[in-house]
């Protein structure tokens, strides 16, 4: 099979956002079942340089077309997807720019090509994985989520990547591992930004074990079937859709599984404003921004309730049970 670079194909041959998923449906529910042996065991744990950043990602499983219960799983969403245009310049990724409208173009010779992701800590097996080996090594799946931000906006994103129950099951975590922290590269000289004092950089952010293993967390290596663009995080990002989109740590380069609560950026900087958790919650307004509404991007802007968990309430709230949501926010 014949795979181009995005910038070798005419225009007249790139499918449309709006039919892209058609063009998917060969993918079989047998990969999906096959996959999901490699991950039970760590269930029962628990209960070159340049032009590389524009390659297509892998093959993708389409999880909405090859599961008869995506949508109740929270795997895929019948909202209007927000077009690619915006979710691409319309960005906060402060290690570039503090302006939304300015991050792409000032992200634009991000390079991310070589890299590396490192994964230790509590595990058996600490691996360093290189971005184009992990994507050869782990099947990729397209997930449809709402992003939430805590700025009270919203979006619908087809997403493309890797379950992050996968690739922590390739490392082994110990029963000791409680958290996962994550970090996201230090380069002043590539992400300008970091030279200023906005945030203690590098950017760092943690989940519970449990959250980490979760069917929903993803680790992002693309948007609407095309790479990840370095403005949302190239070549690989969190992505837990009930949470708010700052705990979406973008461009990871070391996950490193622990016992204890790891720090995270905005919780450092702001804890009475930032909280670990970062459920979405909209009974619990942030101190600038409303919760209890958002706006959503999509053909048009339009204002709508937040729903609690971002809409996934049924897939994650057992994990919060008996959990004071307003204290633990």
């Amino acid at each position: 099979m014949l795979i181009k670079n995005p910038d070798d194909v005419p225009a007249s041959q790139i499918t449309p956002e709006s039919s892209y998923v058609n063009r998917r449906t060969f993918m079989r529910l047998g990969v999906l079942g096959a996959s999901g042996v490699a991950t039970g065991a760590l269930y029962q744990y628990l209960s070159k340089p340049g032009s590389a950043q524009t390659k297509p990602p892998a093959m993708l499983i389409n999880v909405a077309a090859t599961t008869q219960n995506a949508a109740q799983e929270g795997f895929t969403t019948s909202e209007i997807k927000t077009p690619y245009d915006a979710i691409t310049n319309y960005n906060n990724f402060y290690e570039f720019s503090l302006d939304k409208g300015g991050v792409a173009e000032a992200a634009a010779g991000f390079v991310t090509r070589p890299w590396q992701v490192s994964i230790g800590g509590l595990c058996a097996k600490p691996k360093v994985f290189d971005i184009d080996d992990l994507l050869k090594g782990f099947q990729q799946e397209e997930r449809i989520y709402r992003m939430r931000c805590v700025e009270a906006w919203s979006m619908v994103i087809p997403w493309d990547g890797i379950p992050l129950q996968k690739v922590l099951a390739a490392v082994e975590p110990l029963s000791s591992a409680r958290f996962v922290a994550f970090e996201t590269l230090l380069d002043p000289k590539r992400m300008p930004n970091q030279n200023g004092a906005s945030l203690p950089w590098p950017y760092v952010e943690g989940l519970r074990m449990d959250e980490a293993l979760h069917p929903l967390t993803l680790l992002a290596t693309g948007i609407y079937g095309r790479a990840l663009p370095p403005q949302d995080g190239a070549p690989i990002r969190l992505v837990t859709p009930w949470k708010y989109g700052f705990k979406g740590i973008k461009s990871i380069v070391k996950i490193t599984l622990t016992d204890t609560q790891p720090p995270c950026t905005w919780n450092i900087s702001a804890p009475d404003e930032y909280g670990f958790y970062a459920n979405v919650n909209p009974q619990v307004d942030h101190p600038r921004w409303t919760q209890s509404y958002e706006t959503r991007h999509t053909t048009t802007q339009d204002r709508r309730p937040t729903l609690m968990f971002n809409g996934y309430a049924d897939q994650v709230a057992s994990l919060y049970s008996g959990l004071d949501l307003r204290k633990n926010f």
